[in-house]
């Protein structure tokens, strides 16, 4: 990627400067101009370069920049700069301009081509308004709008739609040049994870599963008959974010509130195992939280939840006060399920808690309760899913990027990391709205997906630790991204550990840089 960035970066341009390559009207060599938005490249764009450069000895091509494309919820298949390089390799191109407009009707006037190319379609049924105006400033200075023949018409759209290309590695090494990052960078922020303090606070979760086996049923009533085989528990919600950032090499101490009963030990054994040091409120008033999953021959056949989801005692809430105002810590993590910890009445109060300088991070996720990731107002970073952003903003029809600069304003945070699932990680940054429009989309790098459970746990806890390394959004989504596609690709939420990550790093970047 390097290498084509080397050999036709020079291509790319301002509408400035290659009004002054091309020089004013009336010019030795005329130019032609075509614009669009060019996901993919495909036999109907080629041809209309070629007929548009057959016109002219100078091509410019410029394309509609990724914030104003709303195509699809989740359209540009290719980045910007990604497209600009692609139409910069073709010889027949002079100068590529990646549009900061919504329409080309700025650049037109800035430049002022001797012709303006549009396809075929936009005459066929009749001149469009925005065509129109289009040409009315192309003949204003002179100018003449010309339009390509109809012979072979190809849409991006329908092809992405048939089969999208995956360039997941192509996006990835056009990213780290455009951002001046190498994967080494990658690695030393890894390899400097260790020793981080972090104070996670939050509900824990016992996620069980009974395995059972169908025997047969009841003839006068719609009941199933099973026979218990095995039940296993794995330690989750909060607590497993604090197992993962342990994994990573940070030292955790984790706050949370336990029942009085046989799980609580379960719990507090196994974070003992993984290195935790947790700080428990034992609340014998509630239970510990238990989802129990009932499998009948592989098929899971209901779920039982025990859960109190009261709002946690006024004794309980002073207690994490305390201990998180009285924790020496580098990062703070609100991990919130809804189950009693945070609410619209103790969010506020826990927050100011937090000592000043500390980093301050906030995973709401609310399944179908009523949690808001936008409660966590002015954090350093949140990490919600689209669901939980949808629901947080009352937007469900928005394409993802406005969706996620309306959830970045909303919220008032300094990072935001959108989780796409299978699509992977969009992240917003900076307080410049310029910066949020230029969001940085980063595709899942899991290959062999056998269990996604637990993905977004390992994404937060290598992000966070990685902001706390190199305050940098970029480096810290790509360790994150790369965490989640190690955790989806093994089964069970199992804490990642940082060999994992580097395994994935030394295979990412064989199949970016084609080593």
């Amino acid at each position: 990627m390097t290498d084509l960035r080397e050999r036709y970066g020079h291509k790319i341009r301002t509408p400035e400067q290659v009004r002054d390559a091309i020089g004013p009207r009336p010019r030795a060599k005329a130019a032609i101009m075509c614009h669009g938005v060019f996901d993919v490249v495909h036999p109907g764009h080629l041809r209309h370069m070629l007929f548009a450069k057959s016109k002219a000895e100078i091509l410019i091509v410029s394309l509609t920049r990724d914030a104003h494309i709303e195509k699809g919820r989740f359209r540009p298949h290719v980045p910007q700069e990604l497209r600009a390089l692609n139409l910069a390799a073709f010889e027949m191109v002079d100068h590529v301009i990646i549009d900061e407009n919504r329409t080309p009707l700025a650049n037109i006037e800035v430049i002022k081509p001797d012709f303006f190319a549009k396809g075929y379609e936009y005459v066929a049924d009749g001149l469009p308004p925005k065509t129109h105006e289009e040409m009315n400033l192309v003949q204003s200075y002179g100018g003449e709008m010309i339009f390509t023949p109809g012979d072979l018409v190809y849409s991006s759209s329908n092809l992405i739609n048939l089969a999208p290309p995956s360039i997941k590695y192509d996006k990835l090494a056009t990213l780290l040049t455009s951002e001046g990052i190498g994967f080494n960078d990658v690695r030393e922020t890894l390899a400097n994870l260790a020793g981080k303090r972090v104070h996670v606070i939050g509900d824990t979760i016992v996620d069980s599963f009974t395995e059972t086996s169908v025997i047969g049923g009841q003839t006068k009533t719609p009941t199933i008959s099973v026979r218990y085989d095995n039940r296993r528990d794995y330690v989750g919600g909060a607590a497993i974010v604090a197992k993962h950032l342990r994994a990573a090499g940070a030292e955790v101490q984790f706050s949370t509130v336990l029942g009085d009963d046989d799980l609580k030990d379960f719990v507090l054994a196994d974070l003992e195992k993984a290195g935790v040091e947790t700080k428990a409120n034992i609340d014998p008033t509630r239970p510990t939280t238990n989802k129990n999953a009932i499998v009948a021959d592989g098929y899971r056949l209901l779920k039982i939840d025990t859960l109190d989801n009261r709002p946690i005692s006024g004794e309980v809430l002073s207690n994490l006060v305390e201990v998180i105002s009285g924790t020496p810590a580098d990062a703070v993590v609100f991990s919130d399920f809804r189950h009693g910890i945070f609410s619209r009445a103790t969010i506020p109060t826990l927050i100011d808690a937090i000592p000043e300088d500390v980093y301050r991070v906030a995973d709401s996720q609310v399944a179908s309760r009523w949690g808001n990731i936008t409660e966590f107002h002015g954090f350093d970073l949140i990490t919600p899913n689209e669901r939980e952003a949808r629901f947080s903003t009352g937007d469900q029809d928005s394409h993802i990027r406005p969706l996620a600069s309306h959830l970045y304003d909303v919220a008032g945070c300094k990072t935001l990391m959108l989780k796409l699932g299978d699509r992977g990680v969009l992240t917003c940054r900076d307080a410049d709205h310029q910066a949020v429009d230029d969001a940085v989309i980063i595709d899942s790098f899991a290959d062999n997906v056998r269990d996604p459970v637990g993905a977004g746990d390992a994404l937060l806890a290598y992000a966070t630790l990685s902001m706390l390394v190199r305050d940098d959004a970029v480096t810290a989504t790509i360790l994150g991204s790369l965490a989640a596609a190690v955790e989806c690709e093994q089964d069970g939420n199992v804490p990642v550990t940082p060999k994992d990550v580097l395994a994935k790093i030394d295979m990412v970047e064989q199949q970016a840089t084609f080593r």
